[in-house]
């Protein structure tokens, strides 16, 4: 896992290097009593979803870590 710092609005990009692939950017919007609020930027045809949400789509187990609370 690499775990990154990031400010309000710094963001961080994945994709490919050259800059020709797709790619997602993810900004950080705010922070407020220890919640991040980010924003997710992607090719309209990429789904993004928490990850609750993906384990349910696809009939994964979902565990109390990944849990709403």
């Amino acid at each position: 896992m690499l775990v990154l710092t990031r400010r309000i609005e710094e963001s961080v990009v994945v994709g490919d290097a050259a800059g020709l692939e797709e790619m997602v950017k993810v900004t950080v919007l705010s922070i407020d009593g220890g919640r991040a609020r980010l924003g997710f930027e992607v090719a309209a045809h990429i789904p993004v979803h928490r990850q609750e949400v993906w384990q349910r789509i696809h009939g994964k187990p979902q565990n109390r870590a990944t849990k709403d609370t």
